[in-house]
């Protein structure tokens, strides 16, 4: 008995505050391709909307992070993954709004932030493109249009007190991811 006491107490109290400690302490360290550490330290510095520890486990989830050797291929790794992440909120928009049960004022909410993120969707993979051909103000220019659609969708929710938004989280994402992309941009040499 005194075991299974003590493995208890070991999983659910010890063992997450063992890993939570260890993660901030090496949260710097986390990212393995060290153009990744640098890129992050600098975008952490210039945008105090993307903290280190978020900038780099973006970038490490692309599988050719570390292959990535230049700031031009982390860029572009950036804006795709602002790209992957606004057609996963759409799709995941779409899911919530198939639940009949869903609240009129929220499901209204909802079809407004499928709107902003349909239109979104072209707008970023023009930014791919236009990053790609090295048409970096004009990339910046779309990027940017989809902080506006992400903060736009967040605050539809904010408008009703005591409402809690069913796309939190993914609105601060695609506004974090969209913020890291366009700082990496903006560090780039014209």
């Amino acid at each position: 008995m005194k075991f299974e006491h003590s493995f208890f107490f070991f999983v659910f109290f010890f063992l997450p505050t063992l890993i939570a400690a260890a993660a901030y302490d090496l949260e710097e360290e986390a990212a393995t391709n060290p153009l990744i550490r640098e890129t992050c330290r600098k975008v952490a510095l210039n945008d105090s909307n993307v903290r280190y520890g978020f900038c780099a486990a973006a970038l490490q989830s692309a599988p050719n992070s570390l292959c990535a050797d230049s700031l031009r291929k982390l860029g572009f790794i950036s804006v795709k993954l602002v790209r992957v992440n606004i057609t996963s909120t759409r799709c995941y928009i779409k899911y919530l709004l198939r639940d009949k049960k869903v609240d009129p004022y929220v499901r209204s909410r909802l079809d407004d932030c499928l709107e902003l993120y349909s239109d979104a969707l072209p707008t970023v993979k023009q930014a791919v493109k236009d990053y790609q051909s090295k048409r970096y103000r004009d990339a910046n220019v779309e990027v940017s249009s989809v902080i506006d659609a992400a903060t736009t969708c967040e605050d539809g929710f904010e408008e009703k007190e005591g409402l809690v938004s069913p796309l939190k989280k993914r609105n601060d994402d695609v506004f974090k991811l969209s913020a890291l992309a366009l700082t990496i941009i903006n560090m780039l040499p014209r």
